[in-house]
């Protein structure tokens, strides 16, 4: 009994319409990981569980194909089977794109991250992922926050063209959320000028007394900033400077990668 036969002695319970070469030739591609990026005939009909004929017709198809790249010994992937995914990305929403990152991001630093978009004079909670509840109010999908007293509203609203920015004060109350918010246009101009030019915004305790927020925009595939991502924590965590050595470099890299996929959308 071949090894072929051991793997695939349940096909018989599938559906009739199940293509069991489609499944193998997924099988090799999916041999190749960041662990093995080269790979031998042997080795991959060893991961495989084919045999040595299947695997190289397998892998020979792909060459001729622009999938795998070979130099006559080893076998690797090429950037061609980007292409597989793309057309899954393209289907995508933010949100879609945003979650997994999101969740890796929180994951690292141990706080609530979200993404959110401007509506109007308020952002909107397009996605989120909550570690815990640092905020009076309950943050979840939909939910709206004036966008001038939050990071994310500031790392979209420095972007934005100076017509828009314009109307948006002029039709805009800068109401004292806390003590410590932003109400004059002057001053909100100014800190959006510094936001525009490092590339980040943070919020301490303007949207509500003991949070912290700190967000970087997001830009689609046209490089137009579409929305932002942040992180918010309490102010226990430590001072600012102590904040934004430990939450500012995994933000800027999920935002980089939820860019990256934003670009594959386009």
């Amino acid at each position: 009994m071949t090894d072929e036969t051991n793997v695939n002695d349940d096909v018989a319970a599938r559906s009739p319409e199940f293509v069991q070469s489609l499944e193998r030739g997924l099988a090799v591609i999916r041999a190749f990981d960041s662990r093995r990026p080269s790979l031998t005939l042997s080795d991959v009909a060893r991961e495989t569980s084919l045999s040595r004929a299947s695997a190289r017709r397998f892998l020979h198809t792909l060459v001729e194909l622009g999938y795998v790249a070979t130099d006559g010994r080893e076998f690797s992937l090429r950037p061609t089977v980007l292409d597989l995914g793309y057309a899954y990305l393209s289907s995508l929403t933010l949100p879609e794109v945003a979650t997994v990152h999101l969740q890796e991001l929180s994951e690292r630093v141990g706080e609530s991250s979200s993404v959110a978009v401007l509506d109007g004079a308020d952002i909107v909670y397009v996605a989120r992922v909550a570690t815990h509840r640092i905020m009076s109010a309950a943050i979840t999908v939909g939910t709206r926050f004036p966008a001038y007293a939050t990071s994310m509203g500031r790392a979209v609203l420095a972007h934005a063209e100076p017509a828009v920015l314009d109307a948006y004060l002029a039709s805009t109350e800068l109401e004292p959320l806390t003590s410590r918010t932003i109400t004059k246009p002057r001053d909100l101009r100014a800190e959006l000028v510094r936001v525009r030019e490092q590339g980040w915004a943070l919020v301490d305790q303007e949207l509500e007394e003991g949070l912290r927020s700190v967000s970087a925009p997001l830009r689609d595939g046209a490089g137009r900033v579409v929305a932002a991502v942040n992180v918010s924590a309490p102010v226990r965590r430590g001072e600012i400077a102590e904040i934004l050595e430990h939450l500012l470099p995994p933000l800027l890299k999920a935002a980089a990668a939820i860019e990256a996929d934003l670009v594959r959308m386009r």
